[in-house]
């Protein structure tokens, strides 16, 4: 991105990997910067693959551009195209004045074909990973912030836990609660976060997680309850996965070099910031090693009950319910 905002153009772009985010906001910004309004009529080609062969983007990628330093021929959904080595050619020598490129999403074009070697030689190629969930709030704040706002943890929280790591759907999610923010007070709080996405500051997974962690009961079972009762609001199904990624991690946090430190904790999880390890520091006191393995279990068999395993009769609510009373007892 800092080569592109140099307008540092390279002959070549492949784009690909399970995280389509990064990949729409490298090829958004150069189709959107690369060439002038009034030169993209005659010199900006978008292009998809299941439309589109490498023989016919070659011959597109050969072209001069009109009265423009440079031509763009951009391949999107290029996962639909097959015989890509037929690109080794063109990539013997390419055009100087041509910017070529290809959005591979949901995977990775074989690394050791010889067009990715001579790519990678004259020009970028990048491989979007899935960002791990305990990333994902960091990603939150950054992202707020760029939009010259804050988050609130709470609300961080929230966002992360409800949505997981689809980063694109993060950032439509973060978006709808930054349209009405007024200018002299750019916070999104829990309350907005409730408002504008519909997640209730109440009723939600980072509450049910705080009542396990803290042992109470009541509040644990009144968000079960409404969890059962607002099945299109909450539903075990977008609860499971964070609860398992918590547990996961505080296993990980149990067998930190020095449990007993905030830092070491949050090195281990591989956290930016001391304070996201305050939870898991919270919850060794409450889960031990063991019980925390047993809880795994219980998540992992809960959810294949939950997809009509074993037990195809029991509703999803009681289903939480007998989760929930197995990790406060």
């Amino acid at each position: 991105m800092s080569d592109l905002i140099a307008r540092k153009f390279h002959p070549i772009y492949i784009l690909m990997g399970e995280e389509p985010y990064y990949i729409d906001k490298v090829c958004n910004y150069i189709e959107e910067h690369a060439l002038q309004p009034e030169e993209r009529d005659f010199n900006q080609t978008v292009v998809y693959g299941s439309e589109t062969t490498p023989a016919q983007v070659i011959d597109m990628a050969k072209r001069f551009p009109m009265m423009s330093e440079y031509q763009v021929v951009v391949v999107k959904e290029a996962q639909n195209i097959k015989n890509w080595d037929r690109l080794d050619a063109y990539l013997e020598k390419p055009l100087k004045s041509t910017i070529l490129v290809i959005c591979y999403k949901h995977g990775k074009i074989d690394a050791r074909k010889k067009f990715m070697t001579k790519a990678g030689a004259i020009g970028v190629v990048f491989n979007s990973e899935k960002i791990k969930d305990n990333h994902v709030p960091s990603f939150i704040e950054n992202y707020v912030k760029e939009k010259n706002a804050t988050i609130e943890p709470k609300a961080k929280q929230m966002i992360a836990d409800f949505v997981g790591n689809d980063l694109s759907r993060v950032v439509s999610e973060i978006d709808k609660t930054l349209i009405d923010l007024p200018a002299d007070k750019r916070v999104v709080t829990s309350e907005v976060v409730e408002e504008k996405i519909g997640i209730s500051k109440d009723y939600n997974v980072f509450e049910l997680r705080d009542a396990l962690v803290s042992r109470d009961v009541l509040k644990a079972n009144r968000i079960v309850k409404y969890i059962d009762k607002n099945p299109k609001t909450a539903s075990i199904y977008s609860f499971l996965p964070p609860l398992f990624s918590f547990f996961q991690n505080l296993m990980i946090a149990h067998y930190a070099p020095d449990k007993r430190s905030d830092r070491s904790v949050a090195a281990a999880l591989g956290f930016k910031s001391e304070w996201y390890a305050k939870d898991y520091m919270e919850a060794m006191k409450t889960f031990s090693a063991v019980k925390t393995m047993q809880i795994i279990h219980a998540i992992r068999e809960t959810d294949a009950k939950s997809k009509g395993i074993d037990t195809p009769n029991t509703t999803p609510g009681d289903l939480l319910k007998q989760l929930v009373y197995f990790i406060l007892h």
